[in-house]
């Protein structure tokens, strides 16, 4: 089962003994902080949990599983994430 903002809203004010909407604000605060960097530096590093980083995929072949069709796939620009060793540890 997938975790949500709100299941991390809710730990976060557990802990830090705040109400659900002011951790809800911080939590949005915080991902809106993170989104702005990976699009405006292309990698951000956070300590002891990983690194985003935007990369350039290259163009290529595909080809469509129903049909067999060959079909060009177009250059794009994805999000990748590399885990820190202290989280890859924690698995």
């Amino acid at each position: 089962m997938a975790v949500t903002k709100r299941e991390i809203v809710r730990r976060v004010a557990e802990r830090a003994a705040l109400t659900q909407a002011q951790t809800q604000d911080i939590v949005q605060l915080t991902l809106e902080a993170i989104s702005e960097a990976i699009v405006e530096e292309e990698r951000l590093e956070l300590r002891n949990f990983g690194v985003f980083e935007v990369k350039d995929r290259a163009p290529r072949k595909a080809r469509d599983p129903r049909t067999g069709q060959t079909m060009d796939v177009p250059a794009r620009r994805v999000v990748t994430f590399r885990a820190s060793p202290v989280v890859l540890e924690q698995l």
